[in-house]
């Protein structure tokens, strides 16, 4: 067998292995999904009516058919929803690495023939199929409780691979930092910042109403062209050059943290 299909092998094996792990501790799982519904309800049902009347109904809205309000709002604000979830469960995952490292049952991986590329790759895959099901959860909720999207399949396709991007670089950055935690308490606290980021940019109102400076930050932090590429593919707002400028902040934020994770892990 190949060196290739023997990291696949083992690769796939650590997967399963994080997999029972959340089934076994589904307490993270819940959190990922209840933190961001919570946020969902108290935003559309207490703020949604007066912020959806200031969003008008001009580009970027969300609710260029819905007269502003509520409906507007719940529309405008499921994008930043959805990236608030996957930074949710970035601390998740880094607690997770962050036990591994620090428990011990990385050394004994390391005493086995297996590819040590498969136990961060475990982490990554898995955590990625949690978070992909718990946005599918939220968006269901969002639905029922008036999301009116009217992307084609097509732009759901494309709304879902640039998800699944975002969700791949914010998740091995995640691992990173778990590795550099010398405990999973400050793991737990190392990915925080990135759960700010759509409330300093375009995810709950658009960044044309923020004062100057943190305007500036709003509009060319990676989330907001990410929020701003998703809102046009479900909501046919104007997308411009923000697909192209998500895209690449997705790409860079994981390669860079691939590298950082890797460098680290083989230096531990």
């Amino acid at each position: 067998m190949s060196t290739l299909a023997l990291a696949a092998r083992d690769s796939a094996t650590m997967t399963r292995r994080q997999l029972k792990r959340l089934l076994r501790y589904p307490s993270m799982t819940i959190q990922l999904i209840i933190t961001p519904v919570i946020l969902l309800l108290l935003f559309v049902y207490v703020l949604g009516g007066t912020l959806g009347n200031g969003l008008g109904s001009g580009p970027g809205s969300g609710g260029g058919s819905g007269g502003g309000g509520r409906h507007a709002y719940i529309n405008y604000i499921v994008p930043g929803i959805l990236l608030m979830a996957a930074a949710t469960a970035a601390t998740g995952t880094a607690v997770m690495v962050a036990t591994d490292m620090t428990e011990g049952i990385v050394a004994r991986f390391r005493t086995m023939r297996i590819s040590r590329a498969s136990v961060l790759t475990g982490h990554v895959v898995g955590s990625v199929i949690q978070q992909l099901l718990g946005m599918a959860v939220v968006i269901g909720i969002a639905l029922a409780i008036g999301f009116r999207p009217n992307a084609t399949a097509l732009e759901w396709v494309a709304a879902a691979g640039l998800l699944t991007l975002f969700i791949l670089a914010v998740t091995w950055l995640a691992v990173a930092l778990g590795l550099r935690s010398p405990t999973p308490e400050s793991a737990s606290n190392a990915p925080m910042p990135l759960i700010l980021l759509p409330f300093l940019g375009s995810g709950f109102v658009p960044t044309d109403s923020m004062p100057t400076a943190i305007r500036w930050f709003a509009d060319y932090q990676p989330f907001t062209p990410i929020m701003e590429t998703i809102r046009g593919l479900l909501l046919g707002t104007h997308i411009g050059n923000n697909a192209a400028i998500a895209t690449a902040w997705c790409t860079a934020i994981a390669a860079l943290s691939y590298l950082w994770a890797k460098h680290t892990y083989n230096k531990t």
